[in-house]
Order: C-alpha cells, then structure tokens, then sequence
C-alpha cells in the first residue's frame, strides 16, 4: 500500500507516560519535545488511526433557532491518518483540505479539486492518507467553489508538546460567522456588479457563532450563549480558530489575560511578554492556541460583576473585516460555591488598536532564519492583486498577478503532471518556482482597500515583512493611495531572522506583504485568499514546486480512478451542477 512520507519518520517511539504532564507540557517522549525541529524528524506511532466522514444535505434547524454539520478528529503527533470520505450530496462532488498540514513529498492527499485531484462525484467515496507531521490545532473544509461555507468543515487537534504548561486542555473553540442562506446564494450576489460598477458587499451575517452556539440577534430567546468554565486557579488551554467564509475579528475576554503558544500549527516562544495579550486579532483560516490562568475565589469576589465575564469577537468600524450589527458574544464563568448562571454585567473595553491587522511579534520555538543574501524582488516574483470588472458577462472577479484562476475540475494540475504534459491553460495561475531556488520569495501588492487573508498549501511561510495595515473608519480611495514596496525605504523594515512563520496572515488593504518558504515539498501548492467568496472569485494561484520530483515522490496513477469515475458522473447526470466560478 501506498504510504505518504515525511521528512524522516523516526523507528517506532512509544509515549513516555512521565512526559507532558502539567508541570512539563514541553516534553512528548523520549528524544521528542517543543524543541524537536518536525520537518527533520518525526515520533512515527505505528498506529493508523481510520475516520469515515459522511456528507449529506439536508436542512437542520440552526444553533441559534434557525435553519451545518461538522466532526472532530484527534490525532496524536506521529500518527498515520485515513479518513474516508463518502459523498451523498445529491448533485454535487467534493473535496476535502486538511488546512495547514504540510503534505511532505504527498500532494496527492492536499485536497484541492482541480488542483491536487477531480473532484469526489456523488455516490463515491474516496480515502485520503496522511502522516501527522505536525502538531497542534488545525481544521479540515471542502474546497470545493464556496462549499465549505455551508457547513463541510470540521476541528483536528493532533496531540504535542506545548511551549507552556497547563492543568486542563479545553479543546477547540471556533468563532466563525453564520449565514441563512447558502454560500451560492450570497457568491452569486457579490460577483454581480455593485454601485458605480464595483464590488457589492456581501450581506452581513446572520450571526457569529461560538463553539457552534449563540443566541439569534433578532429573538434572544432562541440559541444560547457558548460558556467556558473554569475552575478557579487553574491554567486551561482553549484552541481558538477561525472557519469564517468572511469575517475576522478581535477576540477579548474582560478581566482576562492570556498567553499565545502556539500560532497555526508553529508553537511560540512563551519567553517573550508579547506573547501575553488582553486581546487577539484572528483572520480567517488562522488558529490560536492560548493559556488562560483561571483566577482565584479571591480576584473573583473582588472583580465588579458576578463571576461571570463576556468573551467578545469584536470588528473594527472599517467594514472590512466584516460588517455584523449585533454584540457577538460567549461568556467565561467558574465553577466555585458563589457561581451563578446569571449574563455578565460588565462589559469591559473595547480593544485598541481595531484594525484588519495580525501581529507578527510572535517567535516561533524552532528557528527558521531567512538568509538576505537571497532576497531580491522583481517582476516575476511580484504578484499584484486587482479587483476587476468584466462588462461583457456582469461581473465582477478578482485578480492576482493579472489573472482569475480558474481550474478545470476534469483536468487537475498533477494529471497535467502525470501526463508528462505543460499544456495546462493559462486561465490555471500556475507559477513554476525555479528548482534551483532554496528559499522563494513572494511580494504581494493589493491595489485594493480590501484586506486579505492569505493563505499558503503545502508550506508554513515566514512573514518577512508588509506594509502597515490603514487606521480609521472606511476610507475613500482617494483617501488610501496605494502603498507599494519600495526597495529604498522598505527593505531596512525586513525581518530575516526567526520571523513569525505561519500558513495564513493579513495583506493589508492597499498595502504590501512579503513572504518565503523553503522550496523543499514537491508538488502543485496553492496560495489564495481564504475569504470564501474572493478565492471564488479568482484570487489565487499555484504554486509549482519542484515539478520534476513529483513523479518520483507520489504514485500520480492513484488519480485515475477517481477522475473517471468524475468524468463518468458529469456524463450520465443531467442535473450537474457545472462549475461558475474559480472552482478552487
């Protein structure tokens, strides 16, 4: 059987049952701890742990009262991963991404119809297979056109070492905005032309959702508030992510510090007070672990309120993070003698600093130091990204180094690769990075005031350096001149030593960002904005890496099978749904 690689699974290791206790969460086992470099060297388990996940359609009544579905998988660091995935949508196909993982020298099971496979037809099934490379917190969506947006997505924590020590892992806590009507409906509203011909603004949500919950804005009978409860004095671990099709926010919790340990799927240095916040700006796509200490019977009684606190996902005024009209809210209370269930009476204040920003002051344990000798930027790795009219069809689509992707869910780039062939279209935004390049560097330039979370397959990038992210609320155009990179005055701002490294981060609106990763993991990686809507709209590219290796490093036959039996659905079944966007 096929077995995907990592950089080097290590002989068998077996859990060392006295590490990763409370008192010392950096240890894993022996010879493996937050210090291990996982690219070079991995705890191979021996186990493979099975998951089958089933899809269907049908309509639910909502977590707030009105009318999505999702699993969890947990996994240990150095496990092997099969998770089958069976389709009973009725005129759709699918594919499903396993957002962050690296896929070393294993393309094939990234995940990305048009791209890495054909899609998954109704009536099928399909088994993706993977090491656990990594771990830490991460999820898994369709990619699919917008379908994750209604409802395909789910949590995967692979259990590690940690950067910090806690009593209590509380799981994950996504924070994501919530629509009633279907991400078609609402794709097919922002891609028609808005006032003066520009974009149309995407309706807001209908609610933000908490670890699935929330009371509805419009009738707070209905849903509920999500709780985290703690025990007083404790440290608890809460791994916060974001599965938002649009939306980014600043995650508060009143009266509460707390500390960042690891950002994606890369543990940080603790040791730096930075990472110790009253306040976190989460993109979409971008996951958070943090550490809570619980207070004490004593601080509790002394704070203003009644032990009760308001976790908050607060917006800027901008409108560029999204625009919902409603206090998005969860509540942290503690179970001692004096608890109540009663709502927070305390508000707390509103976090500075509102912007569609993510900092980049976060070190990352295991040094990544970027050699300057190798930066250069000129037109082949700048990558401008425009929003864009076309009067003929009555739309509007978005653009990165001057083209719309657009995939041919038939025709994947590695089938292109099996084939031995480079007739692939145009219209497919592939980029060829030269094999002879150790690091590869990326500048993008937004000529837009929309902000972009970027997001990048196949690598963790380190963030070099970007432009500073526009205060104030909603600015004109005119009032936002486009800030492009400038070698003279910018290049003295790069960071090349242990940048944050992460697999998705902010372009700012009109503004600059500049990105690398090593080039080291063959295979057809894409890089794209991960607001549901705009990726669906054009903004993304590929990524062709080492194109000469994937053959030796991935049996590519494993494609076929499935895209006949794609091939031979769309032939028989009028009712298809043909692609009308990226595809991607």
């Amino acid at each position: 059987m096929f077995m995907p690689g990592a950089a080097t699974a290590s002989s068998l290791v077996q859990r060392d049952s006295s590490c990763n206790t409370p008192d010392n969460r950096a240890c894993w086992t022996d010879g493996f701890n937050i210090t291990t470099d996982w690219e070079k060297e991995v705890p191979y388990t021996g186990r493979t742990v099975h998951y089958t996940l089933v899809l269907e359609q049908y309509d639910i009544i909502g977590p707030d009262g009105v009318p999505k579905h999702d699993a969890m998988l947990f996994n240990d660091w150095g496990d092997y991963v099969n998770v089958t995935i069976i389709n009973k949508l009725l005129y759709n196909g699918t594919s499903i991404h396993w957002h962050g993982l690296q896929m070393e020298d294993n393309n094939i099971n990234d995940g990305v119809g048009g791209v890495t496979e054909c899609p998954i037809p109704p009536n099928a099934t399909k088994s993706y297979m993977f090491l656990a490379e990594q771990y830490g917190t991460t999820w898994y969506h369709s990619h699919y056109s917008s379908q994750y947006g209604n409802g395909v997505l789910g949590a995967i924590v692979f259990n590690g070492p940690a950067s910090a020590n806690y009593d209590v892992d509380l799981g994950t806590f996504p924070i994501n905005d919530w629509y009633y009507e279907s991400a078609d409906q609402i794709l097919a509203q922002v891609q028609a032309p808005g006032e003066h011909g520009g974009p149309t603004i995407p309706p807001p949500a209908d609610n933000i959702l908490f670890n699935g919950t929330n009371v509805n804005p419009a009738n707070i009978t209905m849903g509920e508030y999500a709780r985290v409860v703690l025990t007083p004095g404790l440290k608890y671990r809460l791994r916060l992510f974001n599965p938002s099709v649009n939306y980014a926010y600043t995650f508060s919790i009143v009266g509460h510090n707390f500390t960042v340990i690891a950002t994606d799927l890369v543990p940080v240095n603790t040791t730096d007070p930075s990472t110790t916040v009253s306040s976190l700006f989460i993109a979409v796509g971008q996951r958070f672990d943090i550490i809570i200490q619980g207070k004490s019977e004593e601080e509790i009684a002394s704070d203003p309120g009644n032990g009760n606190y308001w976790i908050n996902a607060t917006q800027p005024i901008s409108g560029y993070c999204g625009n919902f009209y409603g206090k998005p809210a969860a509540i942290l209370s503690y179970d001692y003698p004096d608890a109540t269930d009663e709502l927070p009476i305390v508000d707390g204040p509103v976090p500075e600093d509102l912007r569609c920003e993510d900092t980049t002051d976060f070190r990352p344990v295991v040094v990544r130091d970027v050699p300057p000798s190798e930066f250069s930027i000129s037109p082949y790795n700048t990558l401008p990204v425009h929003l864009m009219r076309d009067i003929k069809q009555s739309i509007v689509f978005w653009t990165i180094d001057n083209v719309a992707i657009n995939v041919s869910w038939e025709q994947p780039l590695l089938e292109y690769i099996r084939e031995d062939s480079t007739s692939w279209l145009y219209s497919e935004n592939v980029l060829e990075i030269p094999p002879e390049s150790e690091w590869s560097f990326w500048l993008i330039e937004n000529e837009s005031k929309i902000p972009h979370p970027m997001h990048l397959h196949g690598h963790d990038f380190v963030i070099v350096g970007r432009s500073p992210a526009p205060d104030g609320p909603s600015p004109s155009d005119a009032m936002m001149p486009v800030r492009h990179f400038d070698p003279v005055l910018d290049t003295f701002s790069l960071n090349f030593t242990n940048p944050a490294r992460r697999d998705v981060t902010m372009l700012p609106g009109n503004g600059w960002l500049i990105v690398a990763f090593q080039n080291n993991n063959p295979g057809a990686w894409l890089f794209h904005c991960h607001i549901a809507w705009h990726v669906s709209m054009g903004l993304s590219v590929q990524f062709l890496e080492r194109k000469n290796e994937i053959k030796e490093k991935m049996d590519l036959n494993l494609l076929v099978d499935n895209c006949n039996a794609w091939q031979s659905y769309i032939d028989t079944n009028p009712p298809y749904q043909p692609k009308n966007d990226s595809g991607v």
